[in-house]
């Protein structure tokens, strides 16, 4: 299942390209976006291949929360439908051997999910078509907390960290595309 999120991802940044015109800000904050998506494929495969699935499981939700809010933002276009969505099954179990870095990483990534929704504020005008937006990318990541929560305490760490992987990339990517404000806590995000 590890490898099918990857597969996930590999093929949608591969079905995926930037929508605006060349030069426009729109087009560089695209690019920037695909890019940080890509650079978690990356890692999660490094991480794969070398027996961390815990981390790679991370990185490649990650990525896809990156990718999707792209997507969803119209600064990147998937030209093979909708994106896979990465929830349609229960993710596989990581073995004994990594039980304590998975709990340990789920623990701080609901953290670090927690602290970065209590951080963050739109940045965009109230009454904004993209204000609207911010409101959605939040409720979104907001969404993938309360999961992540329910089902680390229903004893599934490994479906815990892969949503509160993806909220977290999905609010990442709202910052670096100018949807949020940094109010506090500026260290745990990714802004280019």
């Amino acid at each position: 299942m590890i490898t099918r999120y990857h597969s996930l991802l590999a093929h949608t940044l591969a079905g995926t390209n930037c929508s605006a015109d060349d030069g426009s800000p729109f087009r560089r904050t695209g690019e920037s976006v695909f890019r940080m998506a890509f650079a978690y494929e990356s890692d999660g495969a490094s991480f794969l291949s070398r027996g961390d699935p815990v981390n790679a499981l991370a990185a490649f939700l990650y990525g896809l929360g990156w990718l999707h809010c792209g997507i969803a933002a119209g600064l990147l276009t998937y030209h093979d439908g909708q994106p896979g969505c990465p929830f349609g099954s229960p993710c596989e179990r990581i073995p004994a051997p990594h039980h304590q870095k998975l709990d340990e990483k789920t623990r701080r990534y609901a953290h670090l999910l927690t602290t970065a929704l209590t951080s963050i504020s739109p940045a965009p005008e109230a009454g904004t078509p993209i204000h609207a937006f911010a409101l959605q990318v939040r409720f979104i990541a907001e969404l993938y907390l309360l999961r992540g929560n329910n089902l680390t305490l229903a004893g599934n760490p490994e479906d815990g960290l892969v949503s509160f992987s993806y909220g977290h990339g999905w609010i990442d990517a709202g910052v670096q595309t100018g949807l949020f404000s940094i109010s506090a806590h500026r260290e745990i995000f990714t802004v280019d």
